[in-house]
């Protein structure tokens, strides 16, 4: 493919994106199975050029007049983040074979206007919305937390599965197999890999073997922070994809009962040949979206873990498509959900028993503001104070984002039934 094609496909694989709900990711793979022609060289300069512009999305946008389609998102990056000259770009878009048309008056206008003075929220590549809850957040350090979260590719975070096998061993299996991983720095069963170039973690034989899952860090944080043990009753209220209720099988070493459940049938059967490899079990339970399915364990759980919905925003450096997808109107749906999850999940709980939030969002309105109006609307529930390997004292409460703790965003909160 020629550099104007490769610009061309770019520019409608980032429409394609704009128009649906998958991941883009998921995008990128099918346009590929679609277009054999392309080789390799040019899927990774063509998927180079979309994370670019997803991450730069909000700024390109302003550039280009406010235009958010995917020609205009381009040539927008061509100037402000390539710094090529109008007549480079010109070039780039003769219009000939498979590359785009060329300029339009208007494009060409807006190129040469430049970008001229940035609000503040254009500059750091987010909803206007975010960045303000990002300020109110962390202060002065919100452009910090911005730049760690939308910038660069995240890391692949490994979990080892201990009832398999031993950290170093599996860290040298890794390496023999040509990768270079490295302990994290707060888990002491994660390792971690570049994601460039990115390898192929599903055809190891570690993995196959149930050796290792593929689990974020912060994720294996939030797990050991809840407190799963052995001979423990513990549920998995929303068990989503289940790497998770992987990580919390773990902490009990096969002895105790460990329920898993979802709202989504579909869900709950994806875990089941992840259960099956790590060599683990689970009760998978279906349950109504107002909690029906699980009533016999009504004040008989040790440990309700509550991994709710959110907008995962403490993801966005893997999907930063989805900072553009999120609506103020979406998140107040969502701290509306996870209140009324916590409600019903809290029946679980037994007297001394423990209730654990988590959330993948770095938004405050899923985070404080939820575990606020769970303390208010249940006085039985006192606040634990727990102290994770990256904090420097206790607390019931914990933030961890790419720039504080290198691990996506994540919230915790935890609490004990006193009555």
């Amino acid at each position: 493919m020629t550099p104007a094609a490769r610009l061309a496909a770019a520019a409608s694989i980032l429409d394609s994106i704009a128009q649906g709900r998958q991941p883009a990711e998921a995008v990128l793979k099918a346009w590929g199975s679609q277009n054999r022609y392309a080789g390799s060289k040019d899927r990774r300069a063509i998927a180079d050029r979309v994370y670019k512009v997803l991450r730069a999305r909000g700024r390109l946008s302003w550039i280009m007049g406010g235009r958010e389609d995917g020609r205009a998102l381009v040539i927008g990056s061509l100037s402000a983040l390539d710094g090529l000259p109008l007549d480079e770009i010109e070039a780039l878009h003769s219009g000939d074979g498979y590359g785009p048309r060329p300029l339009s008056k208007q494009e060409r206008s807006r190129i040469t206007a430049g970008e001229g003075e940035l609000p503040g929220w254009v500059a750091a590549g987010l909803p206007e919305f975010v960045v303000e809850d990002f300020k109110t957040t962390y202060g002065d350090a919100w452009t910090e937390q911005v730049r760690a979260l939308m910038e660069p590719r995240a890391p692949i975070d490994l979990r080892v599965n201990t009832d398999r096998a031993e950290v170093a061993s599996v860290e040298a299996e890794l390496r023999e197999a040509g990768l270079s991983p490295e302990a994290t720095p707060w888990s002491p069963i994660g390792l971690r890999l570049a994601s460039e170039p990115p390898p192929n973690v599903q055809a190891l034989d570690a993995f196959k073997a149930g050796r290792i899952e593929i689990q974020d860090e912060g994720s294996q944080i939030v797990c050991a922070l809840a407190g799963a043990a052995p001979g423990l009753t513990v549920v998995d209220y929303c068990a989503g994809g289940g790497g998770k209720t992987l990580g919390l099988a773990a902490a009990m070493q096969g002895q105790g009962r460990l329920v898993a459940s979802d709202v989504v049938a579909r869900r709950l059967d994806n875990i089941r040949p992840r259960l099956e490899r790590a060599g683990v079990a689970a009760e998978l339970v279906l349950i109504g979206q107002n909690g029906g399915g699980l009533e016999a364990l009504n004040g008989e759980a040790d440990l309700v873990f509550v991994d709710a919905p959110c907008s995962g925003s403490g993801t966005w450096r893997r999907r930063p498509e989805d900072a553009w997808r999120l609506t103020p109107e979406e998140v107040a749906r969502l701290h509306a959900l996870q209140v009324r999850i916590l409600d019903q999940a809290a029946k679980l709980v037994k007297p001394g028993g423990r209730l654990a939030y988590v959330t993948c969002s770095m938004l405050s309105a899923e985070n404080e503001v939820s575990a606020d109006a769970f303390e208010a609307a249940h006085p039985e529930f006192a606040p634990v104070a727990t102290t994770p390997p990256f904090a420097a004292q206790a607390a019931a409460r914990h933030r961890m984002s790419p720039a504080t703790t290198g691990t996506d965003g994540f919230f915790f909160a935890l609490y004990e039934r006193t009555a």
